[in-house]
């Protein structure tokens, strides 16, 4: 077992471990800590505790004290910093005639680094927009390509669901979402229903996911033929995911009428599942371009 503290840099950003060094920290106290891009401001997430080694990457580096007020004003001025050198190179970027989109600046703690996050259709050769801004800011420079996902995280906004963006206010990290997630809840599979402000397909797909593919393994495909409580034979016209239940179409008396009925008072080979969703090639051209596999946000490897 290894005593751990979790800090995190920004909001929604991905938890890093950290040793304690014995201090005491509550959870939303503000510490300074030593990172892979130097000396950094962070949030403390996870009290100290112990944890199993394999769950940690080692060494770990300590915890170099509790935020001072003076630390406070630091990051506060740091922040203010950031806003004029991200109008700095926006001008700069106007000046070179380059093809990108500028999202954020961020400044180190110790001021020793400064980043620009921008998202562009393909490679930029922005070697001398690098040189320019070194000479203005006096410090190391790095330029970081970023994707939709991430540009979308950073600035944040309202989804169709009328609340703030997953991405922005809880994911850590983004999960794979595919068609398959979209097919199995029953959804249109119309590409301006199921993608986010990010053009991508929304992040949410996948928090109902395991339900329903549990719900769907315990009912029939519509067409198939199934035996009720009562011993009659019919054909499933319709199913209710949510509430378990099934239309039959069964013969009575030489007539034929819709029973519904749970799902326990049936009695059906299971069989695989059938995709009768009809898509035409062009939608399912612009559905494919919505899916992202990739998984996990560029942003949060910078620690």
């Amino acid at each position: 077992m290894i005593k751990i503290v979790g800090v995190r840099f920004r909001k929604a950003g991905k938890i890093y471990y950290f040793d304690p060094a014995g201090m005491e920290i509550e959870t939303g106290t503000h510490v300074i800590v030593e990172t892979a891009r130097g000396i950094e401001f962070g949030t403390v997430m996870i009290p100290p505790r112990e944890m199993e080694e394999d769950g940690v990457v080692q060494p770990l580096k300590p915890v170099i004290r509790i935020a001072t007020e003076a630390d406070e004003i630091t990051e506060q001025k740091n922040k203010e910093k950031e806003k004029e050198a991200f109008q700095i190179c926006l001008e700069k970027i106007a000046k070179h005639k380059l093809e990108m989109k500028l999202v954020e600046a961020e400044y180190t703690f110790d001021n020793n680094k400064l980043l620009f996050y921008f998202t562009a259709d393909g490679r930029i050769d922005f070697r001398e927009l690098v040189k320019d801004l070194a000479s203005v800011f006096r410090t190391r420079i790095e330029l970081r390509q970023i994707g939709v996902r991430d540009e979308t995280k950073i600035l944040g906004g309202i989804g169709i669901c009328g609340r703030p963006l997953c991405c922005s206010t809880y994911l850590s990290e983004f999960i794979p979402v595919s068609i398959k997630m979209a097919k199995e809840q029953n959804l249109s599979l119309n590409p301006t229903k199921i993608s986010g402000v990010c053009g991508r397909l929304m992040c949410c797909l996948k928090n109902e996911e395991e339900t329903y593919e549990y719900l769907n393994s315990r009912l029939p495909n519509v067409g198939d033929y199934v035996t009720t409580i009562e011993g009659l034979k019919g054909e499933v016209q319709s199913v209710s995911v949510l509430r378990q239940l099934v239309k039959v179409i069964v013969e009575v008396n030489d007539e034929k009428e819709i029973r519904e009925y749970k799902v326990d008072e049936l009695k059906f080979r299971p069989k695989r599942r059938r995709d009768n969703t009809k898509i035409s090639a062009e939608e399912m051209k612009k559905l494919k371009a919505l899916e992202d596999n990739g998984g996990k946000s560029k942003i949060d490897d910078t620690k």
